[in-house]
């Protein structure tokens, strides 16, 4: 069997990833995770007493640990998708995200190089490092513009976006400098099971059913492309496996829509759960909009179908249906991952948009 060392492991994306592997018994998986205010042992509960599931805590920018576990583990492959990822959280306190996405992703890099130009003929021929980001660094679309390709220029927006564009010239580096065989991923907006609750759509669900303001930055017409959480990691998994070494391979789900539509949409589900109750939509509260808040973000992902044979299978529709309905049923995973600080935030960045939630 395989071994992977995957970064993030206990987060959204990450826990959704680290299941996906654990569940079809492909890899052995160590995960290291700092387990920040998004990353919650909960989301790995079905993996608890999988001998082939190895947590460790520790930080991507610990050069010691990340080299330790190099070392007693050998693995085939990193996978990174330890970063922080929130705009607005970035926007209060940037230096955060220099020191997870920019050092930390620097430091695994300079790790992975010096174990794998020791690794034997074979497996350094077969070893990756598969490095997980954003379209956001590719700034935003004009309405009509036509969707991002893996050669659009960067123009990150915020201080999120230009702490992952930095990762990802950090790694175009250690491929083209040191001849590590990276490999790059650009997602769109993700969502589906596990989302920390401060994102849109776990949000809006959690909102509604308490029956609070659903907060619309502006005028809710910023448009995102949504790319389902399962269907995301089979992509992961697929350039992995099948990705030319140095290679951009950019993941989007077909599935644009403002942001108003999603809040609606998800107003539409509710309705239809609750019969009876008042319609869920006249909770829309519109609130000050996010400083520099990147209007369009859109994937062209020909790419990825056309070398690596990925395509997304999930629509909006059925996503949007399956993740409201998981949310309902999972009020102990709400409850364990609301901690006091998670509260705290929430209340710090709702009041200065002008409501309380």
């Amino acid at each position: 069997m395989k071994t992977w060392l995957i970064t993030g492991g206990a987060g959204f994306i990450g826990s959704n990833f680290v299941r996906r592997i654990r569940a079809r018994r492909e890899a052995r998986i160590i995960n290291l995770d700092k387990l920040t205010y998004s990353g919650h042992m909960e989301n790995l509960d079905d993996l608890r007493g999988d001998p082939d599931h190895i947590f460790i805590r520790g930080d991507i920018a610990d050069n010691q640990l990340v080299a330790q576990l190099l070392e007693e583990h050998q693995p085939d492959s990193i996978i990174n998708l330890a970063a922080e990822s929130h705009v607005d959280r970035s926007i209060l306190g940037p230096l955060t995200f220099i020191e997870t996405n920019v050092v930390g992703t620097q430091t695994l890099l300079q790790c992975a190089l010096d174990y794998w130009q020791a690794l034997e003929a074979a497996r350094k021929e077969n070893f990756r490092f598969l490095h997980v980001s954003t379209d956001e660094v590719y700034g935003s679309l004009e309405p009509q513009a036509p969707a991002f390709t893996e050669d659009h220029p960067y123009q990150p927006n915020s201080p999120y976006a230009a702490s992952k564009a930095a990762a990802d010239h950090f790694v175009r580096a250690y491929h083209r400098t040191y001849g590590l065989p990276t490999l790059t991923t650009n997602c769109s907006n993700n969502y589906g099971p596990y989302q920390y609750p401060e994102k849109l759509i776990p949000l809006m669900i959690l909102n509604a059913c308490q029956r609070k303001p659903l907060p619309v930055y502006g005028d809710g017409q910023q448009i995102r492309d949504w790319l389902y959480v399962e269907d995301h990691c089979a992509a992961i998994q697929a350039v992995l496996e099948k990705g030319r070494a140095g290679e951009t391979y950019n993941i989007g789900g077909d599935g644009e829509r403002t942001n108003l539509e999603i809040v609606t949409g998800i107003c539409r589900i509710l309705d239809n759960s609750f019969s009876g109750a008042a319609p869920h939509e006249r909770l829309i509260t519109y609130v000050t909009d996010r400083p520099g808040h990147d209007r369009r973000y859109a994937i062209n992902p020909s790419k990825i179908k056309n070398t690596v044979g990925w395509r997304a299978t999930v629509n909006l529709e059925q996503g949007l249906e399956h993740t409201v309905q998981w949310y309902l049923n999972r009020p102990d995973w709400v409850a364990a991952v609301s901690s006091a600080q998670h509260r705290g935030w929430m209340t710090k960045n709702y009041q200065s948009r002008g409501t309380n939630l």
